[in-house]
């Protein structure tokens, strides 16, 4: 990831002075020059669009041709609850106008067409990819075309469900410093793909492994087997979605009881997003997109899970290196 450019303008240190004194000058110049492409403008994503806004990102690039409807805004506050006004228009558009009030610094545009028929020059021109309730398909192949580029370029896939919320990260070899008692230390950390990550045995894992891990699995690959899109599933396919989720523990030697029947009907009787759990996945999601362009803080590696129910964020590593442990 380059970032690197021009020094701040004054009207940007005057603008985000109270940010330089969190994170200092150097982050804030990575910020300022970063672009970002986000696919998927449901309400997490709005979440986190808002906030990188917000912080001063270079540039932010949509891309959603979906066209507006009653349900899309109930959950993404960018949308304008007024049908004079969405009508006829793409969820990307509507976004884009609502961010562009929210900082006029950040330039925010749209990008029209499927993500995955774009090409590996397109994705080129962005140093952090955010896909948002991306089939599993389309997670791995736009994870690779990122894997492809000379440069690297920082993936997320984040997905939530009714109450419940995951991310994933790929910084890909991720290098940066933190201090410890006056003292610099030099981190590194190799990332898995998105592929590489969920192709790990289960029985691989430690035992305590968030149970929403597993129930996202089986989700996805169900909508991935019937042919479905994201969220297309509802309480009529639980028995197939049960069904599924015993054959997948049987071939992966893992317990039943690690994934719950009552978390699967959740996710398939609520496939909406909730909009207090949108505001902390996208909150977290900035967060961490921020840590990767300015190289500040400790990165997330490299799963996020979080389920209102108990108010539990989980951080797992899912990784060859960490297996087992």
């Amino acid at each position: 990831m380059d970032v690197d450019g021009e020094e701040l303008t004054a009207q940007e240190t005057a603008l985000y002075d109270r940010q330089i004194r969190v994170w200092g000058a150097d982050a804030q110049r990575r910020l300022s020059k970063a672009h970002v492409l986000v696919y998927g403008m449901k309400g997490t994503a709005a979440e986190f669009c808002k906030n990188i806004v917000l912080a001063g990102v270079g540039s932010l690039t949509l891309v959603d041709d979906r066209l507006a409807t009653e349900e899309a805004f109930s959950a993404n506050f960018l949308i304008p609850p007024d049908e004079n006004v969405y009508g006829g228009k793409t969820l990307a558009q509507l976004c884009c106008d609502s961010l562009k009030d929210f900082n006029p610094m950040v330039r925010v545009s749209v990008e029209k067409g499927d993500l995955s028929t774009f090409d590996v020059a397109f994705f080129a021109k962005f140093d952090v990819v955010v896909v948002s309730c991306c089939s599993l398909s389309v997670k791995k192949l736009v994870n690779e075309k990122c894997r492809t580029l000379s440069k690297r370029v920082a993936f997320y896939a984040v997905d939530c469900r009714d109450s419940c919320g995951e991310i994933f990260v790929d910084l890909q070899h991720y290098k940066y410093s933190k201090k410890k008692l006056d003292v610099t230390i030099e981190c590194n950390l190799q990332y898995p793909t998105f592929e590489d990550a969920i192709s790990i045995p289960w029985m691989a894992l430690h035992r305590r492994m968030s149970k929403l891990y597993f129930a996202m699995r089986v989700i996805e690959k169900y909508e991935e087997a019937e042919g479905r899109r994201v969220g297309e599933v509802s309480i009529a396919d639980l028995p197939g979605v049960l069904k599924l989720k015993r054959e997948l523990c049987s071939a992966q030697s893992l317990s039943e009881s690690h994934v719950p029947d009552t978390l699967l009907e959740r996710l398939v009787t609520n496939t909406m997003e909730f909009p207090p759990v949108c505001a902390i996945i996208g909150g977290i999601l900035g967060q961490e997109v921020i840590k990767a362009i300015s190289g500040k803080g400790d990165p997330l590696k490299n799963f996020f899970f979080f389920d209102a129910f108990d108010g539990k964020g989980i951080i797992e590593d899912i990784s060859d290196s960490n297996a087992g442990r």
